[in-house]
């Protein structure tokens, strides 16, 4: 318990650390993650090797085991050729290695409780690292969606400036085309009305010229349609003037 507690504190410590400094907590949570299957690695290779040493006593085990037998077995023989001095002694190596195997049995027993501890041990941080990955991703997934929605807000809250930008830009537009339109119809009416000379070839036209040219081209018509009529055999406007009206002649009843 006192190792998954400082491997606890350990990663507390590591992602309070990142978190200060780190910008998008997602690389945070991702080296955190990195670390804690770092540990379990380190966990299991220590389990490996508590059940590698188990392993290596058990082998020790046996062949002490099996020096054991074999001593027992010269005991017997020698005491069945009544060489009771020799059979002693082959018992007395017999049991400095029951004595050895004893130890043996001790040192493999708490190996055998060690292993146990670190694989509940592991079983706890497995489940915990696997947790704490359906964490990171969702806050991940949570912060990414909530960094997109600021992008958007964001990008909408410079486009609306710019908007208005626009609107204000065409608004001048308007304004200056309105003035423009305005103006336009102004000189237009003045040059219509002679306060302004007109643009072209003649140059400009005083207005007393103007009005003698008007009354020339009066004398021009005037003179033209009388040759119009003169032609059509028509009284001239002069002539229907000096015609005496038509009169009705009475006859008297005896003329």
């Amino acid at each position: 318990m006192g190792v998954l507690s400082r491997f606890t504190n350990y990663i507390k410590t590591v992602m309070s650390s990142f978190l200060d400094r780190a910008e998008d907590p997602g690389q945070t949570l991702d080296y955190s993650y990195e670390k804690q299957l770092e540990q379990l690695q380190n966990l299991r290779r220590s389990i490996a090797d508590v059940v590698t040493n188990e392993k290596r006593l058990e082998l020790q085990k046996a062949q002490l085991q099996t020096q054991a037998d074999t001593w027992d077995g010269r005991a017997r023989t020698a005491l069945a050729a009544n060489n009771e001095e020799l059979a002693r002694a082959a018992l007395e190596r017999k049991q400095a290695i029951l004595s050895q195997l004893s130890t043996f049995d001790t040192q493999i027993e708490q190996l055998k409780a060690q292993q146990d501890k670190f694989l509940a041990m592991q079983q706890r941080l497995a489940t915990s690292v696997e947790a704490f990955r359906s964490q990171k991703e969702m806050v991940k997934a949570q912060y990414g969606a909530a960094s997109a929605q600021v992008k958007i807000q964001e990008a909408a809250s410079g486009l609306s400036e710019q908007m208005a930008d626009v609107n204000l830009a065409v608004q001048r537009a308007q304004d200056r085309v309105l003035t423009m339109q305005a103006r336009a119809n102004a000189l237009d009416e003045l040059t219509s009305s002679g306060a302004l000379p007109e643009i072209g070839p003649g140059g400009a036209v005083d207005p007393l010229e103007r009005q003698f040219a008007q009354l020339s081209n009066q004398s021009s018509v005037d003179s033209e349609m009388a040759s119009l009529k003169a032609q059509m055999q028509l009284p001239s406007a002069g002539q229907q003037a000096q015609l005496p009206p038509a009169s009705t002649t009475t006859v008297t009843e005896g003329e």
